[in-house]
């Protein structure tokens, strides 16, 4: 198949000359002129490189990285054994390229350090940026957004925080895809005798790849409609309370540990996709359970979950249904850890000893158990659940005993 990009999408892309692509690409004004003249790069009839042919160049320095020689990819694109032309589809439009702006200079734009703006590329897990390097043009909205924080009086480690969580929460969703693409459509098309290259560029992506960007953007809005309406809620009582119209229970929140009995043993007998399976089952059921008792997995820890419950009691109960959950859908069975008290919230997760304290309390339950702290049961008093005083323990990392309950379902 020839190596030609399809008109329909070549004539509205941005386009720039050589210069310029130059600048942009990281190749040398002579050595774009060789990909050319190899036939890997293809400007048009005026000389000028299209976005299409600036991220060609891009994999061109990743295969060069890897040690492919540049006259054999050339020859090989000539003679159409291999094609670089599924770069040119619509898709891949979302790739982000080289801008005209260096971190340098849109840190003095927005009067900004440029140590802030080098976060954003550290934030994506690509390699470190140096200060003169060339902005990608994604990355410009983030220098925007810098020069708006700044201006409302942010701190720097505030908006450090957003950016490095919004890098961690988009790299796993785009992982996640791209896993799923290559099991899903890349393999089973090349065991039909497909080339990858005609898959890539094949309607099927641009269409998956428009409804994935909609479906990443609502959910981004549907979580934002949950975490806002909270802020909205607790500052209304505020002002109630303020006002002598509402009071409100001053009640810790409590951190709660859930893992499978056994895990570990089970991965090494049954393999990692067994695992994985009975991972994915535990999560359906933390899910569900959680977020009926006002709850939330914060993070996913392989053989379990750690969870946050603004609520004591509502965690106890939320725990024993969890427990029973996993026992109903014939998992290992699940041990529960939980602890009230102040946490510290940042980038998505939290930190503190309340924390480390419902961890090590989860590690010393048994099968089927759900053990909690005397604080736990201090912020629970009115939840209908019996606690069984199972004496005093140490914690391996915690200073001195602690009196542990096990939470019992009352009917």
């Amino acid at each position: 198949m020839p190596d030609a990009p399809p008109a329909a999408y070549s004539s509205a892309v941005e386009s720039w000359d050589i210069a310029e692509t130059a600048k942009r690409s990281g190749f040398t004004e002579e050595e774009l002129l060789r990909l050319t003249q190899l036939g890997i790069l293809r400007p048009d009839a005026d000389g000028r490189f299209s976005s299409a042919q600036l991220r060609r160049a891009g994999l061109v320095q990743s295969l060069v990285a890897a040690g492919i020689q540049l006259d054999g990819l050339g020859a090989a694109i000539r003679d159409g054994s291999v094609s670089l032309a599924f770069l040119d589809a619509p898709a891949f439009e979302r790739f982000a390229t080289p801008s005209g702006s260096t971190f340098e200079e849109e840190a003095q734009r927005i009067g900004a350090p440029v140590e802030q703006l080098l976060l954003v590329r550290e934030a994506t897990g690509s390699v470190p940026a140096r200060p003169g390097d060339r902005m990608r043009d994604a990355e410009l909205v983030y220098a925007d957004l810098l020069e708006i924080g700044i201006a409302a009086g942010f701190r720097p480690s505030a908006i450090e925080q957003m950016v490095r969580a919004q890098g961690d929460a988009l790299r796993r969703i785009t992982e996640t895809e791209a896993v799923l693409w290559q099991s899903e459509v890349i393999e089973p098309a090349v065991r039909s005798g497909r080339r990858p290259d005609d898959i890539l560029g094949a309607e099927i992506g641009d269409r998956m790849s428009e409804r994935t960007e909609q479906a990443v953007l609502a959910m981004y809005h549907l979580q934002q409609t949950r975490a806002w309406t909270a802020n909205l809620i607790e500052g209304l009582e505020q002002q109630l309370a303020a006002a002598g119209l509402h009071s409100r229970l001053e009640r810790p929140p409590a951190m709660c540990f859930i893992d499978l009995t056994g895990f570990t043993r089970l991965t090494q007998e049954h393999g990692d996709l067994a695992a994985a399976d009975l991972a994915g089952s535990l999560g359906r059921i933390v899910q569900r359970s959680s977020v009926h008792h006002g709850g939330r997995p914060v993070k996913w820890l392989g053989d379990g979950v750690m969870l946050h419950f603004a609520d004591p009691g509502q965690a106890v109960l939320g725990a024993l249904e969890m427990v029973r959950a996993v026992t109903e859908a014939e998992l290992p069975p699940a041990h529960v850890g939980l602890h009230a008290g102040p946490v510290i919230f940042q980038a998505g997760d939290y930190y503190g000893s309340t924390v480390n304290i419902a961890s090590r309390i989860s590690d010393h339950a048994g099968p089927g158990q759900v053990l909690v702290s005397q604080a736990v049961i201090d912020a629970a008093a009115d939840v209908d659940v019996r606690f069984t005083d199972v004496g005093q323990v140490e914690l391996k990392g915690v200073a001195g005993v602690m009196t542990l309950f096990e939470a019992v379902p009352v009917h």
